[in-house]
C-alpha cells in the first residue's frame, strides 16, 4: 500500500492579510509561499502557505462550504508547553484557558482572529 501522510490543511479565513499577520507574527509559523494566482480566468486569488511541522497550512477564502472560523481542533505539538504558552501570550495570542492535564498530553487552546480553534499540546507518549 502506498504511504499516505498529511501535507496541507486548509484553514478558512475572512481576510488573508490579517490571518497571515496572526499566524506569521504572533504564532510564529514560517511563510512557505505567498503568491497571487487566478483561481479561474479573471478571478484573482492568493495562495498563502505556512509551515506547521511536517504538515503545512494554507489560508483559504474560496471554499463556499468552509466558513471562516469553522475549523476546530487542529493540534500544534510542542516539546515545552509552558514556554510555548508564554511565548504566544507575549506576542498577543489570547490563550483560552489554563494548561489542562490528560493521560495523553498537557494542553491549552487558542483561536485565530476568525475563530478557527487550535490546541497547543505537549504529548506524554513517545513518538507523538
Amino acid at each position: 500500500m502506498a504511504e499516505l501522510r498529511l501535507h496541507i490543511v486548509s484553514v478558512p479565513v475572512s481576510d488573508q492579510a490579517n490571518a497571515l499577520e496572526f499566524y506569521r507574527d504572533r504564532v510564529g509559523l514560517p511563510v512557505i509561499a505567498d503568491e497571487r494566482f487566478e483561481r479561474e480566468p479573471g478571478v484573482p486569488a492568493r495562495w498563502v502557505q505556512l509551515a506547521a511541522g511536517p504538515a503545512t497550512i494554507t489560508l483559504v477564502t474560496w471554499f463556499p462550504t468552509m466558513a471562516p472560523g469553522s475549523v476546530k481542533g487542529l493540534v500544534l505539538e510542542t516539546s515545552d508547553l509552558d514556554a510555548a504558552v508564554a511565548d504566544l501570550a507575549s506576542r498577543g495570542v489570547p490563550i483560552a484557558h489554563p494548561v489542562m492535564e490528560a493521560p495523553w498530553a498537557r494542553f491549552t487552546s487558542f483561536d485565530d482572529p476568525d475563530g478557527n480553534g487550535w490546541v497547543l499540546q505537549e504529548s506524554r507518549r513517545a513518538g507523538a
